[in-house]
């Protein structure tokens, strides 16, 4: 069960997941520590029982905290009220890729749609105040690469992070929290979270209640880097969080990349220190698919696109919309999904006016998907 390939044949029962529930929430007990109890003594239950004696043969002045059985039903009840799934190490559902580092949570609650958790990820961090130019850079990369079949994964911070997790919104992007799944931090993404629950997922492996603390978002950003295979950081200063994932990343064994930025800006000096140092230069998303296809074995397949919910047509009768998104049209070209930022208008609006647009053979499209007037 804990070899170099975790077993995906595990199934917890209630009682043994009660078990280990407890055992991680002990006192000095992390994953690590965790693991060696399991292979020690063969269960939870039995590792549960063995940890009074083993502290105090440590030499513990008091007895180690133990969580009771009832504060770890307590738990468990509340996550599934929530829809939250408790997923064990070596069970079918853990991340595989985050299975493999050294030190994954035996424990994890998910909520949203599981299925992008089986896909092969990549995570995009960088500053949380990050530039206008930054931030498009890795809205970008994050669209291209889900477009291409990848799950994105970010940390949900302001900055880097929501702009990437916002443009792979549809095609999966998943949200590692520092806290517990009802403490979501800064409280201003919870309504982004929700978007993003819809195709992808939230993970978290402190427990309900939890409210994050400096020291809980580095151990956040271990798994952030452990779910994927690569690592793209966008802005990062000297000093940062990000690099902090940089390096775990390097411990893991996986791809790190880097987007270049101006040596006059602050915001990429940490960058432009990993390109130094051997990382990969991204300009576009295929400088990582070039790099990731190898080892995944070939090409990935990409999601099949949902189709598209029923229109009220009402919506598309919205004279004012269907006004703005002409008027924003011109001999320039223009990106769709900027049209329909600065039309403040319903998509499939900004598509119907495209549509007729063309069909009355007045807009051009052109090879990168945008659109002029012709």
């Amino acid at each position: 069960m804990w070899g170099m390939a975790p077993s995906t044949s595990l199934r917890l029962s209630d009682e043994e997941r009660i078990d280990w529930l407890r055992l991680i929430r002990a006192e000095n007990v992390g994953p690590r520590t965790f693991r060696t109890l399991i292979r020690h003594y063969g269960s939870a239950g039995s590792a549960l029982r063995a940890l009074p004696e083993l502290a105090s043969r440590g030499g513990a002045r008091r007895p180690v905290r133990i969580p009771p059985r009832e504060e770890a039903e307590r738990e468990l009840i509340a996550l599934r009220s929530l829809d939250l799934h408790l997923v064990a190490l070596g069970e079918p559902e853990y991340p595989p890729a985050l299975a493999n580092i050294d030190d994954a949570p035996p424990l994890i609650s998910s909520r949203g749609n599981p299925a992008g958790l089986a896909r092969p990820m990549v995570a995009i961090v960088g500053s949380r105040n990050a530039s206008a130019a930054g931030a498009k850079m890795a809205g970008r990369l994050a669209r291209d690469l889900g477009q291409a079949g990848f799950v994105i994964v970010s940390g949900l911070a302001r900055g880097i992070d929501a702009a990437a997790h916002r443009a792979s919104i549809s095609s999966g992007t998943i949200a590692v929290l520092a806290g517990g799944q009802d403490r979501i931090y800064p409280a201003e993404h919870a309504d982004l979270l929700e978007a993003i629950l819809v195709e992808g997922a939230a993970l978290s492996e402190m427990p309900l209640g939890w409210e994050p603390r400096a020291r809980d978002f580095p151990r956040r950003n271990r798994l952030i880097s452990g779910l994927a295979l690569g690592l793209i950081v966008v802005e990062a200063a000297r000093r940062s969080g990000s690099l902090i994932t940089v390096r775990f990343a390097l411990e893991q064994g996986r791809e790190v990349f880097a987007v270049p930025g101006s040596p006059l800006d602050p915001r990429a000096e940490g960058t432009n220190g990993l390109l130094k140092q051997g990382a990969t230069l991204v300009t576009e998303a295929s400088d990582v698919i070039s790099v990731l296809e190898p080892i995944l074995g070939g090409k990935i397949e990409a999601p099949p696109e949902a189709a598209p919910p029923p229109v009220d047509p009402e919506i598309l009768l919205d004279t004012a919309a269907r006004t703005r998104v002409f008027s924003l049209l011109g001999p320039t070209p223009v990106a769709l999904d900027d049209l329909v930022r600065l039309a403040e208008a319903p998509p499939a609006v900004v598509r119907t006016v495209l549509l007729e647009l063309e069909l009355a053979g007045r807009v051009e499209r052109h090879g990168n998907g945008s659109i002029s007037l012709v």
